[in-house]
């Protein structure tokens, strides 16, 4: 790699939107457990950019009405810049993740940061979220909650307050 090309760092801001009650409540509901009910993003740039039913959305980092992330994982460095990952994500906004291509269970705010993380660094989000849907939709309990929770629209935490929206 060139030294004297410039390396922006990327992280991975996890929120567990259950604030703790998936892990108490998962074994009762879905008869296994789970560390919590996953939101990501990804920070790049100064930026948090995130996924949901409104589509692409950014803030400063940890800027959502979630708060700061319950966890950061560093995903490495990326020589793409600024204007380049721009671009992109506009692109991505106009096709695969518009606001109306939003699906809870199979193109959330982690297939998106999955697939924003590769593009970036070459690294995947970890298993443990990108798995999530299918370990709840396994259980007897998921499926009777799944038209439930496909019925309803997901926007992104805080948007239309000085969120920029592709």
């Amino acid at each position: 790699m060139d030294k004297n090309i410039p390396r922006y760092n990327v992280q991975l801001y996890i929120y567990d939107l259950s604030r703790g009650m998936a892990r108490s409540l998962s074994p009762i509901m879905l008869g296994k457990q789970l560390g919590g009910i996953w939101h990501t993003a990804i920070v790049a740039y100064g930026d948090e950019f995130f996924f949901g039913g409104e589509g692409i959305s950014s803030c400063s980092p940890g800027g959502t009405m979630l708060g700061p992330p319950d966890t950061v994982v560093e995903l490495g460095e990326t020589e793409v810049t600024e204007e380049i990952f721009m671009d992109y994500l506009s692109s991505l906004g106009e096709t695969t993740y518009r606001g109306d291509r939003y699906r809870l269970f199979e193109h959330n705010c982690n297939t998106f940061t999955n697939e924003v993380a590769q593009f970036l660094t070459g690294r995947t989000i970890p298993s443990y979220i990108t798995d999530l849907p299918s370990e709840v939709l396994s259980t007897p309990f998921g499926q009777i909650l799944r038209p439930i929770l496909d019925s309803i629209h997901i926007a992104p935490p805080g948007a239309g307050n000085g969120f920029h929206i592709w």
